[in-house]
Formats: C-alpha cells, structure tokens, sequence
C-alpha cells in the first residue's frame, strides 16, 4: 500500500471520548422512557400509596371507615341527639318520622345510642390496640437489640401470655375487679402484646447486624438511640398493618364483653350493650330495630378495618400481593 492510498492517522483534535449512545447527550439529563419508568423519583412513601390506591377493596375499604367515623363522632353533637334521655311513654317504639330507628325499652332514641355506642366501642378498641402495640413494640425492640438473657425473659413470657386463652382470663378479670371501661382497655391491651412484640423482635434481630447499625455503636450510640433511629422505624410499617388490624378484632372483643355484661356497663351505649338486649326471643322476632343497626354497624366496621389492613400490608411489603 502506498502512502497515497494509506488512511491518515487520527489527529488528537479528533479523538472524542465515549459516551455509549452517541445520539445521546449526557448533559440533557435522563431520557423520556428512563423519567417514565415506574417508581422513577418516588419515594418509598409515595409507592405504598400508589399500591394502596390501586387496592380497591381497600379504597373502598378507607372511604367506608371514613363515613362511619363520621358517623358516630360528628353527626351526634351536629343533630344534638341525646343517647340518654328515657321516655318511657315511648318504651320500644318501632321507626317513625320521630325516632329515625325507633326506641329501646326505656324509650331511649335507638340512632342516638348506636352512633354515640360507636364512638364508645371505637375508642376502646382504638386504646387497646394503643396499648398493645406499644408495649409488645417496646418488649421486641429490647429482646432483639439486648438479645441473651433478656430475650430469653421477654419472649418466655410472651409464651406464657400466648398459653392462655385470653378472653376467659379477660373475663376473670372483670369479674374481680368490675366492668368498667378502664378495665377493659388495660385487660385487652396488656394480653395483646405477645404478637407485636414477636414482629418487633424479628425486624430487630435482622438489622441488628447491619453495618450502619455497628457504625452507630461503633461512634458510641447506646441502645436507647439505635432502638428509636433504626429499629423502630424498620419495624413501623408492619406495626401499623398489626395495629389496624388488631382494632378490628377488639371491636369484636368488645361487643363480645359487653353483650355478656361485661365489657361497657349501661347507661354508658356501646354496640357490645346495644345488642345485648337482643338475648330474648320476641326482641329477634318482633324488634329487629334494637339489635340490627349495632350489629350491621359492628360487621361493616370491621370489614372496613380489614380491607384496609389488607391494602396496608400489601403496600408496606409488595411481595405479599
């Protein structure tokens, strides 16, 4: 080959660098499909409600929650209906235009108990839940970041907690120290704490040995910090999920208590207490107004609950869709 017909040698003016895709320019920032992609500049938060919306049992769920909420905690004070006053003249009046949902035996306005009763039944479980999350996370953060000994303790009592069949113990209870509604909040939130605190532990016991974990301690961060910077927060979503659903089953608790006598003593209405004059045959037969809408109301709320602790699982952790 001649130096004619020889190709020249690249110049240093020629020489570019690299950049992978030529038809590219590095500095126009990420392409339209990479700014589409799913998930692309979401947060971690953001993504769990996107996956909660696209459950509908669970919008449908929320918005259910929402309208009874407001049912039983603003409507009442709004349309001044008074759940106490009797008026025996009026004793177990079936619906008219003045009593939306008739009256109980004491001619007590039967709507104005039911909503009033749900606020009472809601609040009691809320509380409960309250209770037994915190301490069950409390016990599970100290077992799994302590370990030996002290997790040994904690997770043997849960053991004996979970050997017992907590309903008659909850029963023995208040029949040795009373009915009353403090009873029951403390009774239903102390026996409740085995499961969160097997959750918190297992959360715990897997993060203990990361590497931003040692590098806390290793700066010198005692437990008190690590448990509320690092294992707490791991562990925050799925204490809500256990939260939620945990209120649903002590509405339940609840009504069971009270329908026995005791859980919420009259005249103080629950729906547990409502329903509890449902125990004759003629109330079933001849008055479906006294036992109907706490019932109806005691199965839609717990229905609610649980679709949304189902759409709160699978967003907090996709892979349980």
């Amino acid at each position: 080959m001649t130096d004619a017909t020889r190709p020249a040698a690249p110049t240093a003016d020629s020489i570019d660098e690299p950049t992978g895709d030529p038809t590219v320019d590095p500095a126009a920032g990420p392409t339209a499909a990479q700014a589409g992609a799913p998930g692309a500049g979401r947060t971690p938060f953001q993504l769990a409600v996107r996956r909660f919306r696209r459950n509908r049992l669970a919008v449908i769920g929320a918005g259910g929650l929402v309208l009874i909420l407001l049912a039983c905690f603003v409507v009442p004070p709004l349309l001044h209906l008074d759940p106490y006053t009797v008026h025996l003249s009026d004793s177990r009046q079936a619906p008219d235009d003045t009593y939306r949902l008739g009256t109980d035996i004491s001619g007590r306005d039967t709507l104005a108990r039911v909503l009033v009763g749900g606020r009472t039944s809601i609040l009691v479980s809320f509380t409960a839940a309250l209770i037994s999350v915190g301490l069950g996370t409390l016990l599970g953060a100290i077992a799994g970041t302590l370990g030996g000994v002290v997790d040994t303790l904690i997770m043997r009592a849960a053991d004996v907690f979970l050997s017992f069949p907590y309903l008659v113990v909850i029963i023995v209870v208040a029949g040795i120290l009373g009915p009353s509604i403090p009873v029951i909040v403390l009774a239903v939130g102390v026996f409740g704490w085995p499961g969160p605190a097997r959750i918190v532990r297992s959360v715990t016991l897997s993060m203990r040995d990361r590497e931003f974990v040692q590098a806390s301690r290793a700066v010198g961060a005692r437990t008190p910090w690590v448990i509320t910077r690092h294992m707490l927060p791991a562990a925050l979503g799925q204490l809500v999920v256990v939260g939620t659903l945990e209120i649903a089953t002590y509405i339940l608790l609840e009504a069971g208590l009270s329908f026995l006598g005791l859980g919420v003593q009259p005249p103080t209405p629950s729906w547990g207490n409502l329903l509890n004059q449902a125990q004759s045959l003629s109330t079933i037969s001849t008055m479906w107004w006294l036992w109907v809408p706490p019932g109806l109301m005691v199965a839609l709320t717990v229905l609610c609950v649980n679709f949304v602790g189902d759409g709160l699982r699978d967003a907090v952790d996709p892979k349980q869709g």
